[in-house]
């Protein structure tokens, strides 16, 4: 199953690395001190009670983000009350280094397989910015990207993941549907849309489960 069928990555965490693999990247962009960021989420809970409240959905996933935002714009002694410029600083010049390579190995298989390519992203341009994006490597070779900075529509809502499939103009058993957070995951089961549940700390194995369900 290639022909007309698609794979339908999340952004942040699916096709970049997460904020917490790019510890080094940050520190270097803001001229901060190695070893200044401690928290790592899902690579080590331990080091992340607020990580663990919200997977426990005690906070939301923006709540957290927001407090990591508002320290790191401590530490460089600013005043940061969005997310967008913590991520914009911290990877905003160099956007090849947060590419996960397990990504661009599965996207450019994908392509010359003849598959479709969609990003479903609550937050993309809100988070990264339109330069970001258009300076990412390989993005050119989605065929779609449906954004909810400008739909407005959040995952797991399910007309978002009914809008990506409009656009791509396929069943939804034709795709999967490929995100790192659980509810959206969930969300995506409430449509029947076949997905897989990224595991950050393994994505070389999330992307072959992936590609195999679609044929490769």
């Amino acid at each position: 199953m290639t022909q007309d069928c698609a794979l339908i990555l999340d952004f942040g965490g699916v096709v970049t690395r997460t904020l917490f693999e790019t510890h080094d990247v940050t520190e270097r962009a803001l001229g901060l001190p190695e070893g200044s960021l401690t928290w790592l989420g899902p690579f080590d809970t331990t080091t992340d009670p607020l990580w663990v409240a919200m997977q426990n959905r005690e906070i939301t996933e923006r709540d957290y983000w927001l407090k990591r935002t508002n320290e790191v714009g401590e530490l460089v002694g600013e005043n940061w009350t969005d997310m967008q410029t913590f991520v914009r600083r911290a990877r905003g010049a160099e956007p090849e280094l947060v590419l996960r390579p397990e990504a661009r190995d599965a996207i450019l298989r994908a392509k010359k397989a003849g598959l479709k390519l969609a990003i479903l992203s609550n937050e993309l341009d809100l988070f990264y910015g339109v330069e970001f994006r258009q300076r990412f490597p390989l993005i050119e070779l989605f065929d779609v990207i449906v954004d909810a900075t400008y739909t407005k529509i959040l995952k797991p809502d399910p007309r978002a993941y009914e809008l990506v499939l409009a656009e791509l103009n396929l069943p939804r058993e034709a795709c999967v549907f490929v995100d790192d957070q659980k509810k959206n995951i969930e969300g995506a089961e409430a449509v029947s849309l076949p997905h897989v549940h990224f595991d950050v700390t393994r994505p070389a194995e999330s992307y072959a489960r992936a590609l195999a369900m679609l044929g490769l």
